[in-house]
């Protein structure tokens, strides 16, 4: 399948369901690289390729959560994580859990209707996540640069 052809067999799930279009959810989700893919199912596939974006997210929210056995980047970040940060890292846990969840109840029992109502959830609930996210990400990258500031000026040797 090529990309032209994604979209116009995505654009026919998309009316049929009322989905987002494929620009939205290619631009948070990437989903044209389906179309590497091969499937009579694209409306699963689209779903997939969107909980694989929370299922990177959930990763790196749980290793900040919980660094042990995380590489020693993690643990640098951890120690600066102030109580704000824990917060709503906690719920960003919680929300992304969910959707783990529900979507292995989807991927167990395969139903169109079904798919496409989790697309059109987690769409909706994408633009509270991917803020959380970027604020996270923000002061993780303020928290880094203290850390390196601070190990510049000593002697590691």
């Amino acid at each position: 399948m090529d990309l032209e052809n994604l979209k116009n067999e995505y654009e026919k799930i998309q009316k049929k369901h009322k989905l987002p279009s494929f620009i939205d959810l290619n631009i948070d989700f990437d989903i044209e690289k389906l179309a590497e893919k091969e499937s009579d199912l694209l409306i699963r596939e689209v779903r997939r390729a969107m909980v694989d974006r929370v299922l990177v997210y959930l990763r790196f929210v749980e290793t900040i959560m919980n660094p042990v056995n995380a590489p020693m980047f993690f643990m640098i970040l951890t120690k600066h994580v102030d109580s704000k940060d824990k917060e709503i890292l906690k719920n960003l846990y919680d929300d992304l859990g969910k959707l783990e969840i529900e979507a292995l109840g989807i991927d167990n029992d395969y139903e169109e209707k079904k798919e496409a109502d989790f697309i059109n959830k987690l769409f909706k609930s994408w633009k509270s996540i991917k803020s959380d996210m970027g604020e996270i990400s923000d002061n993780l990258r303020k928290y880094w640069d203290k850390a390196i500031e601070k190990s510049d000026k000593g002697y590691l040797g």
